[in-house]
Order: structure tokens, then C-alpha cells, then sequence
């Protein structure tokens, strides 16, 4: 973009620059608390992944009683997965709850032993699989939030206040060359002036 070299423009200039250096910071500190929020959240899929792989080693071994006849697939089945909402650095997180179920009754004298059991352990390992899901969906919508931050901080240091600077840094030379040539011109046109005056 070519600049008009005008004083009206410097001032336009200026306050361009003025601007972007205060709104510089702002989407720094943004950058930083998305960075560090990217890293809270890598630690909770770590924790929640963790703890689900101790609970499915604690049920390993009766594990396959479940899949006998499919009795808890017939019993339970997923009402909702809850969530909260919360604002992270100007990002609208859904945080993990609960899952809700909806349980149907069964007969204590048909159904094996262990179904109680069963049914429960079912239910947690549902809930560590949609924590995970939530979890997720939080670390993709805090990426995509920092790469248009990043993308916004490059273009403010690295394009908008260098070519600020630079079209500041012409126009002023421009009028300050402009300025001085009026001087010289008013000079030689009261030199000229005087020297009538003497013939």
C-alpha cells in the first residue's frame, strides 16, 4: 500500500501505531494463558487416562462376564453427558460433570450375581471414556483459539507496527525535506529581495 505523505496521514499513522502497541500485550498475555491452559488440560487427558487404565486393570479379570448374554447392555443405556461451561482466556470451554444413565429394573432371582458389580463398573468406565471426549474437545478449541492468536501477534509485530514505523519514519523525512526547502526557497527569495533593493 502506497502512503499519502501528508501531515493528516502522520497523524493517521501514529495513532495506528499507538494502537498497536496497546493492543499487543492484550493478545499476548492471551497467548500465554492459552499456552499454559494447553498444557493444564494435556495433564488432566494424562490424569483421567491414567486413572482409567488402573480401573480397567482392576477389572480385567472378570471383565469377560460382561460379555456374557449382553445382560448390562440391556439394562443400561446413556441419558446425557454433562457438562459445565466456562470462559478460558475468551474461550467457551464445556468442562466434564457426570454422565447420566438410565437403568432399567431386572429380576435379583434371573440375573447373575455379579451384575450389580458389573453394571457399575460399566458406568465408570463410560464416564472416564466421555471425561476424555470433553477433555478433547477443550484442547481443540484452545488450539484454534492459539493459532489465531498466534496469527495475530505475527501480524502485529511482525507487519502492522514495522510498516507503521517505516511509513512514519518517510513521511517525516518527507516533510522535514519539504520544510527545509521552503526555508531555503524563502531565503533566496529575500536574498533576491534585499539585492533589489541595493541596485
Amino acid at each position: 500500500m502506497k502512503v499519502r505523505i501528508t501531515k493528516q496521514e502522520l497523524r493517521k499513522q501514529k495513532d495506528s501505531l499507538a494502537r498497536f502497541r496497546r493492543y499487543l500485550p492484550t493478545l499476548q498475555l492471551k497467548k500465554k494463558q492459552l499456552q499454559r491452559q494447553i498444557l493444564k488440560v494435556h495433564q488432566q487427558i494424562d490424569k483421567v487416562s491414567h486413572q482409567e487404565e488402573d480401573f480397567r486393570n482392576q477389572v480385567i479379570d472378570w471383565v469377560d462376564l460382561f460379555a456374557q448374554d449382553n445382560f448390562i447392555g440391556k439394562l443400561l443405556t446413556i441419558e446425557a453427558i454433562k457438562t459445565k461451561a466456562n470462559n478460558v482466556a475468551g474461550v467457551d470451554l464445556s468442562e466434564f460433570d457426570k454422565v447420566e444413565f438410565k437403568q432399567d429394573d431386572y429380576s435379583f432371582f434371573t440375573t447373575p450375581l455379579w451384575i450389580d458389580s458389573g453394571i457399575e463398573a460399566v458406568k465408570e468406565m463410560i464416564s472416564y471414556k466421555a471425561h476424555l471426549i470433553v477433555l478433547h474437545k477443550q484442547l481443540d478449541a484452545l488450539k484454534e483459539e492459539l493459532r489465531v492468536t498466534n496469527q495475530r501477534v505475527n501480524l502485529f509485530e511482525k507487519i502492522k507496527i514495522p510498516e507503521a514505523e517505516e511509513n512514519i519514519r518517510i513521511i517525516q523525512i518527507y516533510l522535514g525535506e519539504r520544510r527545509t526547502a521552503a526555508v531555503v526557497r524563502g531565503k533566496i527569495a529575500k536574498a533576491k529581495i534585499e539585492q533589489k533593493k541595493v541596485l
